[in-house]
Order: C-alpha cells, then sequence, then structure tokens
C-alpha cells in the first residue's frame, strides 16, 4: 500500500503531544503530556494551546464526550478534565492514588476511565456524578478503554497480562492473553464488532471477539513496541510503533505492512482517524497525518464478509505462530 506522510508542526518539542481525538467541531483535539496543556490542530492548520486549569495535571488521554466536549484524563493530579470547543475548563477530582489513563466514552452517556494505579475502572457522570468499580487483580495496572458494541466497556491489563470486560452495573470479566508477559496497551473497538488491541512487550497485536476468543498477529518487526490502535473502516487496524518510528497497518487478512515516519526519533503515541486519513501524536511537537489510497466510501462490509475475514485472521495466525 503507498500511503503519503506528511509532518505537521504542532507545539514546541518538549510539550509531549500525546493523546489524539477528533473533536464535535471538525477540530483534532491532542493532550500536551509534558507541558500540561490541550492543543487544538483545525481543519485550516490553525493551533491552538490551553494550559490546563488548574496546572500540573500530566494530561494523558482525550476523547469526545457526549455533551460536545472533550475530556480528558490528568494523570499527575487523580482528575478529570473537560474542555469545550471554546477553550473552558472545569475538572472533576477522583479518589488520591486512582492514576487514570484511558479514558472512552460509554453506551450510557457516561465517561469511563482506566485507573492505573488503583486497581479500578471508573464511571463519571457529565454532571460530575463519580463511582468506581474494583478489579479482581492486584497491581494490574489498568491503561487504555474503549466502549464495545456489546454495550460494555473493554479495557487493557497491562502488568496483569489480560484483557477486561465491565458491564454498565460494573460486573467484571477477565480474559488472560496466551503470550505471557505481552503488555497490552493501547485497545480499540473494530467496525466488525470485535475488539482489537496492542501488546507493546510482546511485539504484536490482538483481537478478542464479544465470545473471548482471543488472536494474536505477531508483528514483523517484534521489536516495535507498538502503542495505540484504530479501527480502519475497510476491517483492519492502524497502530504506532512507538519503538521503531512508524505507523503500522493490519489489512482484513492479517497483512501487516509499516510506513516510516518523516523525522527520526518521532516517538509517535496516540492515532485516530477522520474522513481525511489517520492522524498519530508525535511526541516531538508534530502530527503525522497519513492518507492511504482509499476513500473509504465504500459499502460497509456484511456479516458474511466478517465471517469471512475472520476465519481467515485465525489461519493466519496460527501460520505465525508456527
Amino acid at each position: 500500500m503507498t500511503v503519503e506522510i506528511r509532518e505537521i508542526p504542532l507545539v514546541e518539542p518538549d510539550a509531549g503531544p500525546y493523546g489524539i481525538t477528533p473533536g464535535p467541531d471538525g477540530a483534532l483535539w491532542l493532550t500536551l503530556a509534558h507541558a500540561g496543556g490541550i492543543a487544538r490542530l483545525s481543519p485550516d492548520g490553525e493551533v491552538r494551546t490551553y494550559p490546563l486549569d488548574p496546572a500540573g495535571g500530566r494530561p494523558l488521554i482525550i476523547t469526545a464526550g457526549p455533551d460536545g466536549a472533550l475530556w480528558f484524563t490528568r494523570s499527575g493530579d487523580d482528575r478529570i478534565g473537560r474542555i469545550t470547543v471554546d477553550g473552558e475548563q472545569r475538572t472533576i477530582a477522583l479518589p488520591g492514588g486512582t492514576g487514570p489513563g484511558g479514558i472512552a466514552a460509554g453506551p450510557d452517556g457516561a465517561l469511563w476511565y482506566a485507573g492505573m494505579t488503583s486497581d479500578t475502572i471508573g464511571r463519571v457522570e457529565t454532571d460530575g456524578t463519580h463511582s468506581a468499580f474494583p478489579l479482581p487483580v492486584s497491581g494490574g495496572f489498568a491503561s487504555m478503554i474503549t466502549a464495545g458494541a456489546d454495550q460494555a466497556l473493554w479495557f487493557t491489563l497491562n502488568q496483569a497480562n489480560a484483557i477486561g470486560r465491565i458491564d454498565l452495573d460494573g460486573r467484571v470479566t477477565l480474559y488472560p492473553l496466551p503470550t505471557a508477559k505481552a503488555g497490552p496497551v493501547g485497545i480499540t473497538l473494530g467496525v466488525d464488532g470485535v475488539i482489537w488491541f496492542v501488546e507493546i512487550a510482546a511485539g504484536q497485536l490482538g483481537r478478542i471477539d464479544p465470545d473471548g476468543e482471543i488472536v494474536e498477529f505477531p508483528l514483523p518487526d517484534r521489536a516495535a513496541r507498538p502503542h495505540a490502535i484504530v479501527a480502519d473502516p475497510d476491517g483492519g487496524a492502524w497502530f504506532t510503533e512507538w519503538g521503531a518510528n512508524r505507523i503500522g497497518h493490519l489489512d482484513p487478512t492479517g497483512r501487516i505492512e509499516g510506513h516510516a515516519l518523516l523525522t527520526p526519533n518521532a516517538e509517535p503515541h496516540g492515532i485516530t482517524r477522520t474522513p481525511t486519513g489517520i492522524w498519530a501524536a508525535l511526541e516531538i511537537g508534530a502530527v503525522a497525518h497519513l492518507t492511504p489510497p482509499t476513500t473509504w466510501a465504500h459499502p460497509p462490509l456484511t456479516r458474511d464478509d466478517h465471517e469471512v475475514i475472520a476465519a481467515t485472521r485465525r489461519v493466519v495466525s496460527r501460520l505465525q505462530c508456527n
């Protein structure tokens, strides 16, 4: 696949762009983990930055909320932040030691987050009401979280080496990974209803279906350190290779390609998708934009298509592991 790549300077190199998401205003919104701020990149290339208020929160992941605002985790001071498209901020305090990491909008109209240092999954309503659900592990390091297609949230347990599922009533199910010490991090909902995730320590991608069946895909470069992942409308996924300075792609047949970034040691982290292509946050202070050679305007895949794709992936995975 031939992919056009460009890099857009965003902020000073030490600001540390990390999480990225499309906003309801058509702009891209990013967290600046080192600088302690939020950045907005408009469709015409204008950049605005907003220092955190209060300062010093080390923002990590950002997502669009159901209320037309952006919500983000402040891992440095145990808060959930909210910023409107006009830049107005407020925060919701969490219990000390929560360590919020990933955040996602749930099917119930609330924001759900992963408590990295508290072994919890939390829920915050847009009015600030908060609740937390304990996980059946100790030191599991819940990292990233995504809404599934099954009225539940799915999350990675980086140190417990598992994928978790929590329903809207707080009931938790854990699915151990086949590969030991795989270190799952990024996670996303696929177009066919399965969950995709990355294994940063094992150098693999994985997918889990709603019944808990897991298939793993070893990367050609097992030292690539995959970090974040987003679904491809064609049935595969795009992901950042933090350790290899690439953006990777897995197609519906299980074929994996890597696309080198223009700047060495750019440190790609968060990744997202818009109708104009794939966008990745680069810790060097920029955003990478990849334009694949498709418009993603084709009809959606049928159920039979997805069943064939899933069967093909299982066969490819077994061949790669043998």
